[in-house]
């Protein structure tokens, strides 16, 4: 009995023979059935995209390579990306459209009239899009970065104490601080011989080094020696930005059998046990505290971002769960230093190219610190700084930390001219094509920091400027940010004169606006540390 058809039947011929026949009647079925899902799938597919095509017919779109690829490819994350945005926006102003493929569109908004409504939209039908933010969500889990709904609205009410300007004030001393370890640090260095200092290397670790104190009770001493956790940061921006760009590694089970997929889990990995050793630590330090008899969170705001996420609890008495305080505490590690660390490299290389401005900066800065016998910048001084602020902001206006934003919604949203973006779009918003659009910023590639002065800011859109987003969910760090700029810049020219170097300074996009081969200047002592 070689067949084993036989076996089964019993060995009849006739029955075999049925048997065959009805086997291969079911495969066909199947197959048939699989052809038509499919067919049915495409057939859907392209109906989308001819409708969705027909929707997208009023914003202009740009030449594409072909009908397969859309737009892919022709953006990169290099300086050269940077000026095609200049270009689209130099061409189209406001909008437009913008093809994944041959079913997936974006539009690109380049104008304040176009990101106001997107950036209002409620929070309820405004969703960060996966196709941007997915990558990351291995790495920051669902953090108020990714969050979305009813969700980001609870954690965002719930984390919202922690940074009140009371709890502000207390890092003012901190930022102080950390500013003199790298500032001895740099004199030490150009004591050796040192011409010139990365920027992004000292300025991330003094930054990683404020934030643990501040908003983690951590004093890593980050600033003396390399840091694996910022190393792996900037390696997990690379590999994101790169899948972001190679079409295959969008699918997870391609990914997670590359090489770059099997690195990228273990950065993650690393940099999570980093902060869960981190978190453990303020839990101990807190339960020892509570049988102490000295914490008692009923009693007055906490002073820490960490101690908001393991103690607040809302009107029912719910807290945080773990994965939430995980996700939250990875997110504020990236975000709370690294989008810093880009702000301030960028405005002491502007302020470099334009020794004027920063003279003038010095000027305001010194008068706020004579007489002191300690040049200390306190929390009243941040306000006593115009002119050192409208160049902190023209430099985020030129070169903006974070250059775009996504979002994807689930109503159609209305826009200028009677138009409708379709729900289910992607909408990117334009951070960089807005801050460099000249119908909204004259000559937008000028540093002009009197662009700022309250008299020339008068009927400005209050979108036409959003380093820190905007609307319900503008970043909720924004004033910590701030505060740190200001003190590390006040007490940087104080104690230096920043000169530019010779050489290229080329953009890279890597999740952070970041400077390929580095951001270098020269510094000149001032005043003996």
């Amino acid at each position: 009995m070689n067949n084993p058809l036989e076996f089964l039947v019993g060995g009849s011929p006739h029955d075999v023979g049925t048997v065959r026949t009805l086997l291969v009647t079911v495969a066909l079925l199947l197959l048939s059935t699989l052809i038509l899902k499919a067919c049915f799938k495409f057939t859907t597919a392209l109906w989308r995209y001819v409708l969705n095509a027909q929707r997208l017919k009023c914003f202009p779109q740009p030449p594409c390579r072909n009908f397969v690829l859309g737009h892919l490819g022709l953006m990169k994350n290099n300086e050269e990306g940077f000026q095609k945005v200049d270009e689209l926006v130099g061409r189209y102003v406001h909008v437009c459209s913008w093809w994944f493929g041959p079913f997936q569109a974006l539009v690109r908004l380049f104008h304040p009239d176009f990101i106001k409504p997107a950036l209002l939209a409620p929070a309820s039908i405004s969703v960060k899009d996966e196709i941007f933010y997915g990558f990351l969500r291995p790495w920051l889990g669902d953090g108020l970065l990714l969050s979305i709904g009813d969700r980001w609205t609870w954690h965002r009410r719930l984390l919202t104490p922690a940074f009140h300007f009371d709890i502000l004030k207390h890092y003012v001393h901190i930022f102080n601080k950390s500013t003199d370890v790298m500032h001895r640090k740099w004199c030490r260095l150009l004591d050796e011989g040192k011409e010139s200092l990365e920027m992004f290397e000292q300025l991330s670790l003094m930054t990683f080094d404020s934030l643990l104190k501040c908003t983690f009770s951590y004093d890593s001493n980050c600033q003396e020696r390399p840091s694996e956790y910022i190393t792996a940061i900037y390696e997990l921006s690379d590999l994101v930005v790169k899948r972001e760009y190679t079409l295959l590694y969008h699918f997870d089970f391609i990914y997670r059998h590359t090489r770059d997929g099997r690195r990228f889990q273990e950065l993650c990995d690393f940099v999570h046990n980093f902060t869960s050793n981190i978190v453990e630590h303020r839990k101990v330090q807190l339960l020892q505290l509570s049988s102490s008899g000295q914490l008692n969170p009923k009693k007055g705001k906490t002073t820490d971002f960490i101690d908001v996420l393991l103690l607040t609890k809302d009107e029912d008495g719910k807290g945080l769960t773990a994965a939430d305080i995980k996700a939250h505490a990875d997110t504020f590690m990236f975000a709370g230093h690294d989008t810093t660390a880009s702000a301030l490299c960028w405005i002491l290389y502007n302020l470099a190219q334009h020794p004027d401005y920063q003279e003038k900066c010095r000027s305001e800065i010194n008068e706020i610190l004579e007489g002191r016998d300690t040049p200390e910048i306190e929390w009243d001084d941040l306000s006593q700084m115009p002119f050192t602020t409208m160049c902190i902001k023209e430099s985020l206006r030129l070169h903006p930390p974070v250059t775009a934003l996504a979002r994807r919604f689930t109503e159609d949203l209305k826009v200028p001219g009677d138009r409708v973006i379709p729900k289910g779009n992607i909408c990117l918003i334009s951070i960089y094509g807005t801050h460099h659009n000249p119908a909204v910023w004259p000559n937008p590639e000028v540093y002009n920091p009197y662009r700022f002065d309250p008299e020339n800011s008068q009927g400005r859109s209050s979108h036409a400027f959003i380093p820190f987003s905007a609307g319900p969910r503008n970043c909720i760090g924004q004033n910590f940010a701030m505060s740190e700029i200001k003190v590390v810049l006040a007490l940087t020219l104080h104690r230096f004169k920043v000169i530019p170097t010779c050489a290229e300074v080329r953009r890279k996009n890597q999740l952070i606006l970041r400077a390929e081969g580095g951001l270098w200047l020269k510094f000149e002592p001032l005043v003996k540390l």
